[in-house]
């Protein structure tokens, strides 16, 4: 990296503007564009466990969306209705997608391994009308459908089913021209569940120009161009699939590459990148945890020339293990369902292993206090963005049907994250913790983050979660479910060894008081611990 890449952001961050337009539609502004410029143009590359392949241009997936538009159109699905979209990796998710964009329909994704009760709760709070699932979720779908009756489309991607409707007949049977939406950058386009660390999950509603908040996505963080075949390892469900599997590679015109799997292998994902000619590559730190447990050095990585890392914070020893098989430095970038891209380590930022990188472009991103004022250097506060004169494109437009909830996330003319960092000399943000993951231990503000990746820098821990313990002395202390890597025995010496290395890697006082040796930790579907729920359970909530 050369001494100017500092300067190089300072330049972008000063003088970028926001594309402001009062119309926009990513199917119609973006995939057709790349499909009528370059018809022959690869959007996806499509493999799965069976070593089958497939291959669609833009030119398909823009006919193809048409066609499922048109098709939707004839069934009674207007502008304005949601569609819960639940797929794995199959083509048609994107297809779908985009046809719901294209009608002025509000697409609401979620993952497969949803239960009929999650279903019948999202249906119900999004008031959706219509679903796009396969076979496997059908007889959820059917469970629920008495309790749901005002969802009257139900569309099949795989086969026939008395009372669906066939996918495949909705290509088939309708035309490959379709009367353009003419959307508002402002009107609704997306409704994500949170994964309800707390509560029933919310509602989080997008406009269409979060599909221009992520050209920042696409073009400075995943680092991509027209050239490159982008692998985002993320279930279809999550934010992060928006991110890196739709918006900013298509904004690119990049090819995305996809692996249609029922489950996860370091060794598989390393085989793939070895044998296809995969450029980019976007990952859960919980991917990255696992592969570099793998003997890298067996596998050929020379085709990626660009990683990154979202969903939390990655420890700086996984970076620093991956660039040694690779001479890669894995990027983190920092966002959440709510917004785009807010920080990150940019292709043309010098990172700092573990720092959450600079602002985006286009973000007024600052860490303050209770009072609303920027904090000073290296002062623990909340991060926050400011959405006031000016809101970046992307931001979500509030909580569906939840004022209380939308409203608690401004602080005067800050939009306030939930979590918590400093920002050092240089500009760089270092994350501390979730507002309510910070664990207060007899006057000491100890962040979990910290204590996990001391204990991730012993060759016998794989992952590590941590989090408050009721202590009658000190009211919390420090407590630390692992999971050791294969060979590893969970003793009393062994539990010794990981507290006095901690005393010995951080302050004396962020040691675990406790250690519990755990097979696995509980994750939501991106592959985030959830901390909450081990903290629950030590709290009796």
């Amino acid at each position: 990296m050369n001494q100017n890449s500092d300067l190089d952001h300072q330049k972008l961050y000063a003088n970028f503007k926001w594309e402001r337009p009062t119309h926009y539609n990513f199917a119609t502004d973006v995939v057709d564009r790349w499909a009528k410029d370059e018809p022959d143009k690869l959007a996806i590359f499509w493999i799965d466990d069976n070593a089958d392949q497939k291959q669609r241009t833009f030119a398909q997936i823009s006919s193809n969306s048409k066609s499922l538009a048109n098709g939707l159109k004839s069934a009674g699905v207007k502008r304005g209705d949601v569609i819960i979209l639940m797929l794995g990796r199959e083509i048609e998710w994107w297809e779908s997608f985009t046809a719901s964009l294209r009608m002025g329909a509000v697409i609401s994704p979620g993952t497969s391994q949803l239960s009929a009760k999650d279903l019948a709760y999202r249906i119900t709070a999004a008031a959706a009308t219509t679903i796009i699932t396969n076979t496997a979720n059908a007889d959820k779908v059917e469970k629920i459908q008495a309790s749901c009756p005002g969802l009257h489309t139900k569309v099949l991607v795989d086969g026939k089913r008395e009372g669906w409707l066939s996918y495949d007949d909705l290509l088939q049977n309708n035309s490959e021209e379709f009367d353009a939406v003419l959307t508002r950058a402002s009107e609704e386009s997306m409704c994500y569940f949170t994964s309800g660390t707390t509560g029933l999950p919310k509602m989080t509603i997008h406009r269409h120009d979060y599909g221009i908040a992520h050209q920042v996505t696409g073009k400075y963080w995943l680092n991509l161009n027209e050239n490159d075949l982008h692998w985002n390892i993320s279930d279809t469900g999550w934010a992060k699939a928006a991110w890196s599997s739709y918006y900013g590679p298509w904004n690119c015109g990049s090819t995305l590459f996809v692996h249609h799997s029922n489950g996860f292998s370091a060794e598989d994902t390393l085989s793939i990148i070895e044998n296809y000619p995969i450029t980019t590559m976007c990952g859960a730190p919980t991917i990255y945890r696992m592969l570099v447990l793998e003997e890298l050095s067996k596998y050929n990585l020379s085709s990626l020339r660009h990683c990154v890392g979202a969903g939390e914070p990655l420890n700086p020893e996984i970076i620093e293990t991956w660039k040694s098989a690779t001479g890669l430095t894995i990027r983190d970038g920092y966002g959440q369902t709510e917004t785009p891209i807010l920080c990150g380590n940019f292709h043309f930022v010098e990172p700092k292993p573990g720092s959450m990188g600079k602002p985006a472009p286009g973000v007024h991103l600052a860490v303050i206090d209770n009072d609303g004022n920027e904090v000073s250097t290296n002062e623990e506060g909340d991060i926050a963005v400011l959405v006031e004169p000016n809101r970046p494109q992307g931001m979500f437009k509030e909580y569906k049907d939840d004022p209380e909830r939308t409203a608690a996330t401004r602080k005067g003319d800050w939009y306030i994250t939930g979590d918590r960092a400093y920002v050092d000399k240089d500009g760089y943000f270092w994350f501390v913790s979730r507002a309510d993951d910070v664990i207060l231990s007899a006057g000491y503000r100890i962040g979990p983050f910290e204590v996990e990746s001391a204990l991730l820098e012993h060759p016998s821990v794989a992952e590590s979660a941590v989090v408050s313990s009721p202590d009658e002395t000190r009211g919390e202390i420090v407590k630390a479910f692992v999971v050791l890597v294969k060979g590893a025995d969970g003793t009393e010496e062994l539990a010794k060894e990981l507290q006095n290395h901690v005393k010995e890697v951080t302050a004396p006082y962020k040691y675990p008081r406790k250690i519990q040796f755990v097979e696995s930790l509980p994750k939501t579907v991106s592959g985030k611990i959830r901390r909450i729920e081990l903290r629950n359970k030590e709290w009796g909530n």
